[in-house]
């Protein structure tokens, strides 16, 4: 029984679309999304991919079923009849592209604007509530003031963001919190609550760039720009230099470690009473120090008792 043209069509439609439907949900192509950047940014690659796999099983597909119904016959010499062109196929076939086009545009604008692409100060009265909740933190100099990065809506009630500056130098990440004045090579961040970064660079160009949180911004010399987001999974992300910025640019990394409340704040503590000894060590003048006050650190090290001390002193 030979099954009418219209029914085959319409069969293949349905095929096409499902199969385009489910590679789109589940390709498997993007690492793991950490923040609510990345779930947006995974819907536009989501759609993407799906209007993509139809178009390929759609052209390969007619591609196939030509090359098999109008292949030439044995010992047919002859030409095939002349085709001087089709206008209503002509329009069909640029303006399907060209809406395509269009509906991404509109979508990928409206993702960009609700991360703050366009204003990262103000986006979603970002710029305001930071203010408000964090002024002496998040104040930038109006004469220096840049909207470049992405700012994401706050989102957690009256939450005040995690304020962390950010400075590139070749070859390393220097990150800086002005919470408690610790002064890290590696990004921690507790979940769940929004992060503010003020990127800037003090040598050459560089670009902070977080693949799983699917957010990047320029590091530039004598410009501040922004990076915000919402962290929503815990674990460690790796932190890349994505601008060409020297020999090692390659090795200009660093890490991300999205911690809980309890960790971060233990981390916070720990770092800050280290780092409080060891300014205490550093401005202590050993000019001022007895012979037995400056050896005294040494003596458990040395395996030295205070008697030999006290004999070695005389």
């Amino acid at each position: 029984m030979k099954i009418p043209s219209n029914i085959v069509t319409l069969i293949a439609g349905i095929a096409i679309t499902l199969i385009s439907l489910w590679y789109g949900q589940n390709h498997g192509l993007m690492p793991v999304a950490a923040s609510d950047e990345a779930t947006q940014v995974d819907d536009i690659f989501a759609f993407m991919m799906t209007v993509a796999t139809g178009l390929f099983l759609l052209i390969q597909g007619i591609l196939i079923y030509s090359l098999i119904k109008f292949r030439r016959k044995k010992g047919d010499q002859t030409d095939g009849p002349p085709m001087e062109g089709n206008i209503p196929l002509e329009i069909v076939w640029t303006a399907i592209p060209t809406v395509i086009v269009f509906v991404l545009s509109l979508y990928s604008f409206e993702v960009y604007n609700n991360m703050g692409g366009l204003d990262p100060m103000s986006s979603h009265d970002h710029g305001t509530k930071m203010a408000a909740n964090h002024s002496e933190m998040v104040a930038f100099d109006t004469d220096k003031r840049v909207a470049l990065g992405l700012g994401v809506p706050l989102g957690s009630g009256d939450q005040a963001p995690l304020v962390v500056n950010v400075n590139g130098i070749q070859y390393a990440w220097i990150f800086t919190y002005p919470e408690s004045g610790i002064v890290s090579g590696e990004l921690h961040v507790p979940v769940n609550r929004p992060v503010q970064l003020k990127i800037e660079a003090s040598d050459v160009l560089h670009a902070l760039w977080l693949p799983e949180f699917r957010i990047k911004q320029d590091a530039i010399p004598g410009r501040a720009s922004e990076l915000a987001f919402l962290p929503r999974r815990t674990g460690a992300y790796p932190i890349i230099c994505a601008e060409l910025c020297g020999a090692y640019h390659g090795g200009m990394k660093s890490m991300l470690y999205v911690k809980s409340e309890d960790e971060y704040n233990q981390w916070v503590q720990e770092n800050t009473l280290a780092q409080a000894d060891s300014a205490e060590k550093v401005a202590l003048n050993t000019r001022e120090m007895t012979e037995e006050q400056y050896l005294a650190p040494y003596i458990q090290e040395m395996g030295i008792n205070r008697e030999t001390l006290a004999a070695l002193v005389k």
